[in-house]
């Protein structure tokens, strides 16, 4: 089920099968086809447009939402989707929005795609989302501009020359570094070396008394600093208990699981889903305490993506 929106003026709420006349009448207007290869103006084909949408099954927090006006409640305005493209290579969100001709001009596909576009980069936590733009489509490519999304080129997509544009996760409020204060350099510079360069991470910085590793804009610094007041980490008191990282596929997960240099397993009896039944996680501590959660990004064979917090 993919969650309800609002926005200042709109509801973004799950397409169901009830709406299916109100979505019939919004593309009713054969303006709106006009960039379809299909004619959304016969209602036969928009049923089976609909019905497609209601056949979604893919990841969580993804799907098709229907437009209402909050002031007029009930009244579908439009429809848009976040789903993942069926014309984009890997694991790709794609954007669409559709309003009314009769409520064009009034700034709703921008406030409704802003609405998915937050969704799915600070919700879902998606890296991209991505919007094929039908080049001759000029309203659509004003909404894309306002919402800051970059144009990357173009391709035939969905039968015509499209613009393909991606909007990209903002800095603003993102981890700038993180920085564990270790009691011994040599032990810490063993075990979080080998785990953050096993997941792509690379030395950034050294000194005399710690080591920085980086991955895009944020890294990591483990310091033996003689300010530091206690001779060892006890992750149970106030302060860090663990860090949860990414990690791309299942399979990774699991050989992550048997440890590694300076690291052993924890919790692995309830392997792969301590951390809960629809969360795919592997547990390690090491030789001086610290804990990590590595936790698989790849979806289940049923839709569901592992990436709830431990």
């Amino acid at each position: 089920m993919t969650p309800p929106l609002t926005t200042e003026r709109l509801r973004l709420r799950t397409l169901t099968e009830a709406d299916t006349d109100a979505v019939v009448a919004v593309f009713a207007d054969p303006a709106m086809s006009r960039f379809f290869a299909a004619d959304f103006s016969d209602p036969e084909q928009a049923r089976a447009m609909v019905a497609r949408r209601l056949a979604y099954s893919g990841p969580e927090g993804q799907g098709h939402w229907v437009i209402e006006h909050v002031e007029h409640p009930g009244e579908v305005i439009g429809v848009a989707h976040l789903r993942p493209s069926s014309e984009l290579p890997g694991e790709v969100a794609e954007l669409g929005y559709y309003i009314a001709a009769k409520h064009a001009g009034k700034g709703f596909a921008t406030e409704a795609a802003r609405a998915l576009v937050d969704h799915g980069l600070t919700t879902l936590g998606l890296p991209a989302v991505w919007a094929l733009v039908h080049e001759d489509n000029a309203a659509s490519l004003a909404v894309t501009r306002r919402l800051g999304f970059l144009d990357v080129g173009s391709g035939v997509h969905y039968g015509d020359p499209h613009g393909v544009l991606v909007a990209l996760p903002a800095a603003h409020g993102r981890p700038h570094h993180l920085e564990l204060w270790v009691p011994d350099l040599a032990r810490a510079e063993r075990s979080w070396g080998w785990l953050l360069g096993r997941l792509g991470w690379r030395e950034y910085q050294r000194w005399p008394h710690g080591v920085s590793w980086r991955l895009g804009p944020t890294y990591l610094v483990v310091e033996a600093s003689p300010a530091r007041t206690a001779a060892e980490h006890e992750r149970t008191r106030p302060g860090l208990n663990h860090l949860a990282l990414h990690v791309a596929t299942r399979a990774e997960v699991d050989e992550f699981a048997a440890g590694g240099p300076g690291w052993r397993p924890l919790f692995a009896d309830r392997f792969p889903h301590a951390g809960g039944k629809a969360h795919y996680a592997a547990y390690l501590e090491n030789d001086d305490g610290f804990e990590v959660e590595l936790v698989a990004l790849e979806h289940s064979a049923d839709g569901d993506t592992f990436t709830q917090p431990g």
